[in-house]
């Protein structure tokens, strides 16, 4: 639960940013009348993901027992390279995403454009990339979940999204968002490497993968991963009690390189604002 709500809250507001940008520009430019364009884009985008997220869950389940795991694994390994490229995308593009979105703005409502079509593109793209990572992220862990946990948490994760875009945008709040960033990064690199684990187990299930199959080491007995303790630290670093080498090495080797390049070079940059 506690997962899903930081990644939600995560890319709610990184798509509340954008769209905050795009309508405190209009605002500010005198062009309030194209807003509600920016809010059909967001509505469109919106129901398309959830179209796509009950779409994916629903199939999946008619699977064989084997192509199911095939699946799982497809997905959990689709969630790592989606999430791994929008930690580092957000951690480049933070520096100048203002000026671009105030072109873009610009560009879309240049006379023969298509000027409010533009605009519903804009808003579209900004929260449908955001909405289809997270679809695949929390379909990846559903699969692996039992209840109603990660659905609520995501839930609440996304209201918390609107509150803060909302605090941003029309209560003139600051946050530090780049700090915001780096540290949530930081967190979903773990959440990543355990998925690419989960995907070499579900490979190994669906008979793709049978090398590296000795355990590593067995926590079970000390903290199993079923505990509070273990469950805590498994939605939050990936944590297996009893992982295998060929699990553990793609853990390790995965975690270890994207973490040292996510942190190298890290200079101060100017938090994103939205005006």
């Amino acid at each position: 639960m506690l997962v899903a709500y930081l990644i939600m809250l995560r890319e709610g507001i990184e798509a509340a940013l954008i769209v905050g940008i795009i309508a405190g520009y209009l605002k500010q430019t005198g062009r309030s009348a194209w807003l509600p364009s920016v809010w059909l884009g967001v509505v469109l985008a919106i129901a398309i993901c959830v179209v796509v997220g009950v779409a994916l869950n629903y199939t999946s389940g008619e699977f064989p027992q084997k192509q199911q795991e095939l699946f799982e694994g497809l997905v959990a390994l689709a969630a790592v390279v989606i999430l791994t490229s929008m930690v580092f995308w957000m951690k480049k593009a933070a520096r100048s995403i203002k000026a671009e979105l105030h072109h873009s703005v610009d560009a879309a409502l240049r006379p023969g454009t298509g000027q409010g079509w533009a605009l519903v593109g804009m808003a579209f793209l900004a929260v449908g990339r955001e909405g289809l990572e997270s679809v695949f992220f929390l379909l990846a862990i559903v699969q692996q979940s039992e209840g109603w946990s990660v659905p609520i948490g995501a839930f609440l994760g996304l209201l918390s999204a609107v509150a803060v875009g909302a605090a941003i945008t029309y209560g003139g709040r600051k946050i530090d968002l780049r700090r915001f960033f780096r540290w949530t990064g930081a967190f979903i690199i773990f959440v990543a490497s355990g998925l690419l684990a989960s995907a070499v187990r579900a490979f190994h299930e669906a008979g793709l993968w049978n090398g590296l199959q000795d355990r590593a080491f067995d926590l079970s007995g000390i903290l199993p991963a079923d505990g509070i303790l273990g469950t805590l630290l498994t939605g939050l670093l990936g944590y297996q009690d009893a992982p295998t080498v060929g699990e553990l090495l793609a853990y390790t080797i995965f975690l270890v390189p994207a973490l040292i390049l996510f942190f190298s070079q890290q200079r101060p940059v100017a938090a994103p604002r939205i005006a």
